[in-house]
């Protein structure tokens, strides 16, 4: 039983397990200094000057390019996908976000100058595998030094996960992200430095306490971890009477399972609520779809050919993979993608499409097999070119070789190897706390149904209504996982057919 299980009926629900609340935990920076403070206080500020609401915002006019696109996120993170920008307007940077939209004055005694540190951030511990630090860190300063707002460029590089840690780095990582397109357009002069203690980096741990960061937001609401921590104080608080008293009193033990109870609630009614805000900030306008048509021996899946697909929007290009979340990359502005390349080997059959922004940086492949090697996959390329009508060049392989891509990119790791491994990626996204939450879950269950058989002679009202909410949590817990993994073992993770 786990605290990241599935709704397996719903893609829009599927998510991979990612670094999805990073924000609402700890941000690693280059010296540490965790972000999380500071962030939830600058979403709250954002949140008193917010628009009047998702619904209007998702079809609002789009804002100007260049405009930075988030880190692709799983579950409620795709929402921030779609929503989540940061821009430049009438001598103002913008930062829109799903809480609503905070504005920077650029000259005068706002934002003067910005410094790229260009220094891998330290990974921060937890249970489990430890948070990856920063690529890099970009401080806006004023025109005296002091910090003003800061953002670390993985959280505004779509294709993030798909890819090694500073595997893009230096002047092309401000390329890709748009930042260097960004901070032209805000005429805000830059400065790149590789040591973390240059005197241009102000160090300072008040002023970064204090600075915006300029992050997309946490992928969780901020609902969910509330409800989740006054739940868990309540859980621990009464558990631990309980345990010390070695009285059972039946009240007690009342509030002790129902706030057991409310993890798991919580965990469904955050699934309805991902469903519904999706729905809400659906993009506006026509869209032209690509699905995948594979060739029978590429090894597609009946989850591949239904959930992973291209959307060419008006202003986004977009890769949907398994998992549900959406990698946005621009359409138009300096880190646009501008060209299509056909790749041929040496036989000149087709091996795969590469997607390149202007600097002729790959931004996503497409290899052939999986996306136009079976029938009808020339319509599909066809569709592809007359949606982006972008210009299309071929290239051979060369080299000994011969092999594509030559390095890391997004599409490559989009039709999983096995099974086991695309039902992890497409469950729907855990917090941070990961498994010492499930455990804790799966402790609160047993011990609320235990504690309420205690209370059967004395107590029999408040013993029945325990046992039951005992096992209503562990139910909540243990059917979406069910579901989750009976339907990808005997179906959706099955070899697709035509």
């Amino acid at each position: 039983m786990s605290d990241d299980t599935a709704d397996a009926v719903a893609p829009a629900d599927a998510a991979a397990v990612t670094h999805a609340d990073v924000d609402a935990v700890a941000h690693a920076d280059v010296d540490g200094v965790a972000y999380a403070h500071a962030d939830a206080a600058a979403h709250a500020d954002a949140a008193a000057h917010a628009d009047a609401g998702t619904d209007a915002a998702a079809h609002a006019d789009p804002p100007p390019e260049p405009a930075l696109r988030p880190r692709a996120q799983p579950g409620p993170g795709v929402e921030l996908s779609r929503r989540a920008r940061l821009y430049a307007d009438g001598g103002e940077l913008v930062l829109r976000t799903r809480s609503g939209t905070r504005r920077l004055p650029v000259g005068g005694e706002g934002i003067g100058r910005a410094v790229f540190v260009d220094v891998a951030g330290p990974e921060v511990e937890r249970m489990g595998s430890p948070i990856p630090g920063t690529w890099g860190e970009l401080q806006l300063q004023d025109s005296k030094g002091a910090l003003v707002a800061r953002l670390r460029l993985d959280d505004w590089l779509p294709e993030a996960d798909q890819l090694p840690q500073r595997s893009v780095r230096g002047e092309q990582l401000l390329s890709r992200t748009g930042v260097a397109g960004l901070l032209a357009a805000a005429r805000i002069p830059l400065h790149t430095v590789r040591d973390a203690d240059d005197p241009l980096v102000d160090r300072d741990r008040e002023a970064r306490r204090h600075a915006v960061p300029l992050s997309p937001g946490s992928v969780f609401p901020a609902w969910y971890w509330l409800t989740r921590g006054v739940a868990a104080a309540v859980w621990f608080g009464t558990f631990t009477v309980l345990l010390f008293s070695g009285a059972a009193a039946p009240r007690l033990v009342l509030v002790s399972a129902g706030a057991a109870l409310t993890a798991p609630a919580a965990r469904i009614a955050l699934r309805a609520w991902t469903r519904l805000r999706l729905r809400r900030s659906a993009p506006a306008g026509a869209a032209v779809t690509i699905t995948p048509r594979p060739a029978p021996d590429a090894g597609a899946t009946v989850r591949f050919r239904r959930d992973t697909e291209i959307r060419v929007e008006r202003h986004d290009l977009v890769l949907k993979d398994i998992s549900g979340q959406e990698y946005r990359l621009a359409r138009r502005g300096p880190h646009a993608v501008t060209a299509l390349v056909l790749v041929r080997d040496r036989s000149g059959a087709p091996v795969g499409v590469e997607l390149r922004g202007r600097d002729g940086q790959v931004r996503v492949v497409l290899p052939w097999l999986q996306w136009f090697g079976g029938e009808g996959g020339g319509d599909g390329w066809a569709a592809l070119q007359g949606a982006l009508a972008l210009p299309v060049r071929e290239r051979g392989l060369t080299g000994r070789g011969g092999g594509w891509p030559k390095g890391p990119a997004l599409g490559l790791r989009m039709l999983p190897a096995y099974g086991k491994e695309a039902r992890a990626v497409s469950r729907f996204p855990g917090t941070l706390v990961g498994v010492s939450s499930t455990a804790v879950m799966a402790v609160g269950s047993c011990l609320s149904v235990v504690y309420g058989v205690r209370l059967l002679d004395a107590h029999p009202a408040a013993a029945w209504a325990t046992v039951l909410m005992g096992v209503l949590a562990a139910l909540l817990q243990a059917l979406p996982y069910a579901i989750h993994q009976g339907c990808g073992r005997y179906r959706l993770d099955r070899p697709a057919s035509g």
